[in-house]
């Protein structure tokens, strides 16, 4: 399989993430996004939307979209349950990764990290550290009360929030206000074939 992404991209390292704990075999192929290479008429033919990461298997056929990529990879592994409520809830904090996280956390790291926080972005910048805080007062409190997000075990929902999370900072959040989710982001670190953005 093909995975076309950026790996200083959250959302894109989330999918790599998951298939080195999963050792899963793939080509990943990277996409600039800056240089519109999403926009391409060859990218544009396997995803339309012209946004990575991508996932292409072997016959060709294409998932986009990052939670559902990582739901699909993990399918029928302990990542995943197959139990409905457990299933929801794992679904539920990938839908507030999306809605309630990713649109504060990642937006004020792209505006700091990629465009080098010009002052006609300050602003925005600066507006999205509320929403940011806000999600992350979520996730503590939960965390207080479970190693991981839906409870003992590390699931798909914990790798949708990692991805943007352990890289706040690069935000302007200081994780260091977030003792359990600092815990939460040393325990997935020490999991069995975890790979860094970095790497």
């Amino acid at each position: 399989m093909n995975i076309y992404g950026d790996i200083q991209s959250g959302n894109c390292y989330k999918i790599k993430l998951l298939a080195a704990l999963l050792d899963i075999k793939h080509n990943w192929i990277h996409v600039n996004i800056l240089e519109g290479e999403t926009r391409s008429e060859s990218f544009m033919a396997k995803n339309p939307n012209a946004k990575i990461p991508l996932l292409e298997l072997s016959d060709g056929r294409c998932v986009s979209e990052s939670n559902a990529i990582l739901n699909y990879l993990a399918s029928g592994t302990a990542f995943l349950s197959a139990d409905p409520y457990e299933y929801a809830k794992i679904q539920q904090w990938q839908f507030f990764e999306q809605y309630s996280h990713e649109p504060y956390i990642a937006v004020a790291r792209f505006i700091a990290k990629y465009l080098g926080l010009p002052e006609d972005r300050r602003a925005d910048y600066e507006a999205k550290q509320e929403g940011g805080h806000k999600a992350l007062k979520v996730m503590e409190g939960q965390l207080a009360q479970t190693p991981f997000l839906t409870g003992d075990r590390l699931t798909t929902a914990d790798i949708s929030l990692y991805g943007y999370t352990h890289v706040a900072d690069e935000g302007g959040f200081d994780l260091s206000q977030y003792p359990h989710i600092e815990q939460w982001v040393s325990r997935i670190q020490a999991m069995p074939n975890y790979i860094s953005m970095q790497e």
